[in-house]
């Protein structure tokens, strides 16, 4: 009798303990505050403000959300930019399927903006928005153009520019791409993990995260 008492009690712990990563609090999967996580980085969420291209706050709160693999890469690019004097500043990350669809109605070019019938690899939480900036300040290093800029100017292997332009695209990029995150042929600004299609498509409202 004891040791069929033993015997499962050593068959229900091992059960606990193969499911233990299932319920695990920071699965990479999950989708993080990136605030929270890298405290040392810029946000201007433009898309919760109206300074962006629809001239409309789409986002009822300004943060930034990504897959929490996502943002284990962004803190191994922000220690290098740290070391420079340097920090990451992040202007859009995880976006709500809803949103994709006003930003499709406006703007059906699927070289700047994803069909949401296809969904955006925002929508899924493993893309990410930002420029690099002064750490101490906060100021803008000098870039090819702004932010949703749908020019020429704005891709990736535009060469019409200052060099110092030229020069802090390359930086970032490859930071970036050091870690697996890779850029947007149209939008210097845009990088997508290289493991994207991995997670789906998310329409979470901001008032449901946190």
């Amino acid at each position: 009798m004891i040791q069929s008492k033993l015997s499962k009690a050593f068959l229900l712990s091992m059960v606990i303990i193969i499911m233990l990563p299932l319920n695990a609090k920071d699965k990479p999967t999950d989708l993080v505050n990136v605030a929270t996580e890298i405290p040392t980085i810029h946000l201007d969420i433009k898309y919760a403000t109206t300074d962006n291209f629809t001239g409309k706050k789409v986002y009822p709160v300004a943060k930034c959300y990504l897959r929490r693999s996502v943002v284990e890469k962004l803190k191994k690019v922000q220690e290098e930019l740290l070391v420079m004097g340097l920090s990451l500043k992040i202007w859009d990350g995880y976006r709500p399927l809803s949103v994709q669809e006003i930003f499709w109605n406006l703007v059906p070019d699927e070289r700047y903006v994803a069909n949401p019938k296809k969904g955006s690899r925002h929508n899924r939480g493993a893309a990410v928005d930002l420029t690099i900036v002064y750490a101490d300040s906060g100021k803008e290093l000098l870039m090819p153009t702004a932010f949703d800029d749908f020019t020429e100017k704005a891709h990736a292997d535009y060469m019409d520019l200052p060099a110092e332009a030229i020069n802090n695209r390359k930086l970032l990029s490859d930071l970036m791409t050091k870690y697996r995150m890779f850029q947007l042929p149209t939008e210097w600004w845009h990088f997508d993990d290289a493991d994207w299609q991995q997670y789906e498509i998310l329409n979470i409202s901001y008032a449901d995260l946190d």
